[in-house]
Protein backbone atom coordinates (compact mmCIF):
# COMPACT_ATOMS: atom_id res chain seq x y z
CA UNK A 1 0.00 0.00 0.00
CA UNK A 2 1.13 4.10 -0.73
CA UNK A 3 -0.33 6.25 1.14
CA UNK A 4 0.12 9.89 1.20
CA UNK A 5 -1.83 12.62 2.79
CA UNK A 6 -2.25 16.02 1.60
CA UNK A 7 -4.80 18.56 3.19
CA UNK A 8 -6.69 20.89 1.02
CA UNK A 9 -8.84 23.42 3.39
CA UNK A 10 -8.03 27.12 2.68
CA UNK A 11 -5.59 26.60 -0.50
CA UNK A 12 -4.04 29.13 -2.51
CA UNK A 13 -3.61 27.97 -6.17
CA UNK A 14 -1.05 29.48 -7.93
CA UNK A 15 0.37 28.00 -11.88
CA UNK A 16 4.02 27.70 -12.63
CA UNK A 17 5.94 26.08 -15.54
CA UNK A 18 6.53 22.96 -13.85
CA UNK A 19 2.66 22.75 -12.93
CA UNK A 20 1.19 23.09 -9.94
CA UNK A 21 2.01 25.55 -6.68
CA UNK A 22 -0.19 24.26 -3.81
CA UNK A 23 -0.23 26.56 -0.72
CA UNK A 24 -1.84 25.57 2.72
CA UNK A 25 -1.67 28.84 5.03
CA UNK A 26 -0.19 27.98 8.33
CA UNK A 27 -0.10 24.27 8.00
CA UNK A 28 2.18 21.74 5.86
CA UNK A 29 1.76 18.35 4.17
CA UNK A 30 3.29 15.16 3.01
CA UNK A 31 4.16 14.61 -0.76
CA UNK A 32 6.22 12.03 -2.74
CA UNK A 33 9.43 12.87 -4.32
CA UNK A 34 8.54 10.51 -7.61
CA UNK A 35 11.57 8.08 -6.32
CA UNK A 36 10.18 7.52 -2.93
CA UNK A 37 9.78 3.92 -2.01
CA UNK A 38 12.66 1.20 -1.83
CA UNK A 39 15.28 0.56 -4.69
CA UNK A 40 13.78 4.19 -6.29
CA UNK A 41 16.79 6.20 -5.88
CA UNK A 42 18.95 5.86 -9.47
CA UNK A 43 17.65 7.15 -12.83
CA UNK A 44 16.74 4.23 -13.85
CA UNK A 45 12.84 4.78 -15.40
CA UNK A 46 12.39 0.88 -15.03
CA UNK A 47 13.81 0.40 -11.46
CA UNK A 48 10.64 -0.52 -9.89
CA UNK A 49 9.18 -4.14 -9.86
CA UNK A 50 5.50 -2.82 -9.81
CA UNK A 51 5.31 0.85 -11.62
CA UNK A 52 1.59 0.93 -11.91
CA UNK A 53 1.13 0.70 -8.06
CA UNK A 54 3.68 3.06 -7.50
CA UNK A 55 1.89 6.30 -6.49
CA UNK A 56 4.44 9.49 -7.71
CA UNK A 57 2.31 12.34 -6.25
CA UNK A 58 -0.80 13.40 -5.44
CA UNK A 59 -2.45 17.14 -6.35
CA UNK A 60 -5.33 18.57 -4.15
CA UNK A 61 -6.74 21.80 -4.65
CA UNK A 62 -10.03 23.77 -4.37
CA UNK A 63 -10.69 26.67 -6.81
CA UNK A 64 -14.04 27.82 -7.96
CA UNK A 65 -16.02 26.13 -6.23
CA UNK A 66 -14.51 22.81 -7.32
CA UNK A 67 -12.33 20.25 -5.43
CA UNK A 68 -9.54 18.66 -8.20
CA UNK A 69 -7.83 15.61 -6.83
CA UNK A 70 -5.02 14.57 -9.71
CA UNK A 71 -3.19 11.50 -9.00
CA UNK A 72 -0.17 10.68 -11.14
CA UNK A 73 1.81 7.20 -10.83
CA UNK A 74 4.42 5.03 -12.84
CA UNK A 75 6.79 7.95 -13.39
CA UNK A 76 8.95 9.05 -14.81
CA UNK A 77 9.06 7.34 -17.84
CA UNK A 78 10.28 8.34 -21.04
CA UNK A 79 8.27 10.90 -23.47
CA UNK A 80 8.09 7.97 -25.88
CA UNK A 81 6.87 5.72 -23.59
CA UNK A 82 3.36 4.58 -23.57
CA UNK A 83 1.21 5.15 -20.44
CA UNK A 84 0.73 2.64 -17.90
CA UNK A 85 -2.78 1.01 -17.31
CA UNK A 86 -2.88 -1.96 -15.31
CA UNK A 87 -6.14 -3.78 -14.56
CA UNK A 88 -5.32 -5.54 -11.48
CA UNK A 89 -4.41 -2.19 -9.53
CA UNK A 90 -7.48 -0.63 -7.54
CA UNK A 91 -6.70 3.34 -7.06
CA UNK A 92 -8.68 3.87 -4.04
CA UNK A 93 -9.05 7.97 -3.07
CA UNK A 94 -10.08 8.87 0.36
CA UNK A 95 -11.43 11.94 0.75
CA UNK A 96 -12.47 13.55 4.46
CA UNK A 97 -15.04 16.13 5.11
CA UNK A 98 -15.64 16.76 9.10
CA UNK A 99 -11.57 18.02 9.43
CA UNK A 100 -10.92 14.34 11.01
CA UNK A 101 -8.32 13.13 8.68
CA UNK A 102 -7.63 9.55 10.24
CA UNK A 103 -10.90 8.36 8.54
CA UNK A 104 -12.90 8.99 5.38
CA UNK A 105 -16.41 10.20 4.54
CA UNK A 106 -16.19 9.52 0.87
CA UNK A 107 -14.11 6.94 -1.40
CA UNK A 108 -13.37 6.89 -4.76
CA UNK A 109 -12.23 3.76 -6.77
CA UNK A 110 -10.69 4.22 -9.58
CA UNK A 111 -9.64 1.10 -12.27
CA UNK A 112 -8.47 0.38 -15.90
CA UNK A 113 -9.45 -2.12 -18.32
CA UNK A 114 -9.16 -2.82 -21.82
CA UNK A 115 -12.08 -3.76 -24.36
CA UNK A 116 -11.26 -6.72 -27.28
CA UNK A 117 -10.25 -3.92 -29.36
CA UNK A 118 -7.55 -3.68 -26.73
CA UNK A 119 -8.83 0.36 -26.57
CA UNK A 120 -8.23 1.24 -22.98
CA UNK A 121 -10.61 2.37 -19.98
CA UNK A 122 -11.15 4.05 -17.14
CA UNK A 123 -13.53 3.46 -14.06
CA UNK A 124 -14.59 6.00 -11.50
CA UNK A 125 -16.94 4.71 -8.88
CA UNK A 126 -18.24 6.75 -5.61
CA UNK A 127 -17.52 10.34 -7.19
CA UNK A 128 -19.74 12.53 -5.12
CA UNK A 129 -22.52 13.36 -7.26
CA UNK A 130 -21.96 11.29 -9.85
CA UNK A 131 -21.54 7.54 -8.75
CA UNK A 132 -19.94 5.89 -11.41
CA UNK A 133 -18.26 7.66 -14.59
CA UNK A 134 -16.28 5.51 -17.14
CA UNK A 135 -15.03 5.63 -20.76
CA UNK A 136 -11.83 5.47 -22.90
CA UNK A 137 -8.81 6.99 -21.56
CA UNK A 138 -7.41 10.19 -23.15
CA UNK A 139 -11.28 11.71 -23.21
CA UNK A 140 -12.19 13.98 -20.70
CA UNK A 141 -15.58 12.50 -19.13
CA UNK A 142 -18.35 14.36 -17.74
CA UNK A 143 -21.73 14.07 -15.82
CA UNK A 144 -23.33 15.37 -13.07
CA UNK A 145 -20.98 18.67 -12.86
CA UNK A 146 -18.25 15.81 -12.18
CA UNK A 147 -14.96 15.73 -14.91
CA UNK A 148 -12.70 12.92 -14.72
CA UNK A 149 -9.65 12.45 -17.35
CA UNK A 150 -6.86 9.62 -17.39
CA UNK A 151 -3.67 9.15 -19.28
CA UNK A 152 -0.43 10.71 -20.10
CA UNK A 153 1.01 13.63 -18.90
CA UNK A 154 3.61 15.69 -18.94
CA UNK A 155 5.56 15.39 -15.47
CA UNK A 156 4.69 18.65 -13.17
CA UNK A 157 7.59 17.13 -10.69
CA UNK A 158 11.05 19.18 -10.58
CA UNK A 159 14.57 17.91 -9.13
CA UNK A 160 17.87 17.72 -9.58
CA UNK A 161 18.57 14.13 -8.50
CA UNK A 162 22.54 14.02 -9.65
CA UNK A 163 22.42 17.02 -7.34
CA UNK A 164 20.68 14.83 -4.32
CA UNK A 165 22.90 11.95 -4.67
CA UNK A 166 26.03 14.04 -4.79
CA UNK A 167 24.83 15.99 -1.96
CA UNK A 168 24.31 12.31 0.34
CA UNK A 169 27.43 10.84 -1.42
CA UNK A 170 29.95 13.79 -0.39
CA UNK A 171 27.87 15.57 2.41
CA UNK A 172 28.27 18.90 0.64
CA UNK A 173 25.00 20.79 -1.04
CA UNK A 174 25.60 19.90 -4.99
CA UNK A 175 22.19 21.10 -6.12
CA UNK A 176 21.88 23.13 -9.55
CA UNK A 177 18.14 25.02 -9.45
CA UNK A 178 18.77 24.40 -13.82
CA UNK A 179 18.95 20.86 -13.73
CA UNK A 180 15.82 18.87 -13.48
CA UNK A 181 15.79 15.33 -13.86
CA UNK A 182 12.06 15.05 -14.75
CA UNK A 183 12.10 17.52 -17.97
CA UNK A 184 11.05 16.00 -20.47
CA UNK A 185 9.80 12.90 -18.77
CA UNK A 186 6.07 11.75 -18.67
CA UNK A 187 3.62 10.09 -15.96
CA UNK A 188 0.40 8.01 -15.98
CA UNK A 189 -2.27 9.82 -13.75
CA UNK A 190 -6.04 10.42 -13.69
CA UNK A 191 -7.65 13.74 -12.34
CA UNK A 192 -11.19 14.37 -11.31
CA UNK A 193 -13.02 17.79 -10.24
CA UNK A 194 -16.04 17.53 -8.07
CA UNK A 195 -17.77 20.28 -6.80
CA UNK A 196 -17.33 20.99 -3.00
CA UNK A 197 -20.86 21.32 -2.33
CA UNK A 198 -21.46 17.71 -3.22
CA UNK A 199 -19.15 16.74 -0.19
CA UNK A 200 -21.27 18.53 2.55
CA UNK A 201 -18.31 19.37 4.26
CA UNK A 202 -18.49 20.18 7.38
CA UNK A 203 -14.58 21.02 8.51
CA UNK A 204 -11.34 21.11 6.73
CA UNK A 205 -11.26 18.47 3.85
CA UNK A 206 -8.22 16.17 3.33
CA UNK A 207 -7.30 13.64 0.63
CA UNK A 208 -5.27 10.54 0.65
CA UNK A 209 -4.55 7.64 -1.92
CA UNK A 210 -3.44 4.23 -1.14
CA UNK A 211 -2.61 1.54 -4.13
CA UNK A 212 -3.53 -2.16 -3.46
CA UNK A 213 -3.11 -5.00 -6.08
CA UNK A 214 -5.04 -8.34 -7.07
CA UNK A 215 -6.02 -11.02 -9.60
CA UNK A 216 -9.56 -11.33 -11.20
CA UNK A 217 -11.20 -10.20 -14.03
CA UNK A 218 -12.42 -5.97 -13.94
Amino acid sequence: MNKLTLGVAGLVLAASATGVILMLPGDGANSADHLDPPGRTSAMADDTPDRAADIADILAWADSGDLNVAVTFAGPAPANNRATYDRDVLYRVFISTDGDATTSEETVEVRFGQDGANQYGVQAIGIPGAGTISGPVETTLTGNGVTLRAGLFDDPFFFDLQGFQETVDTGTLSFDNQRDFFAGQNVTAFVFQVPVANLNATGPISVWVETRRFGGNL
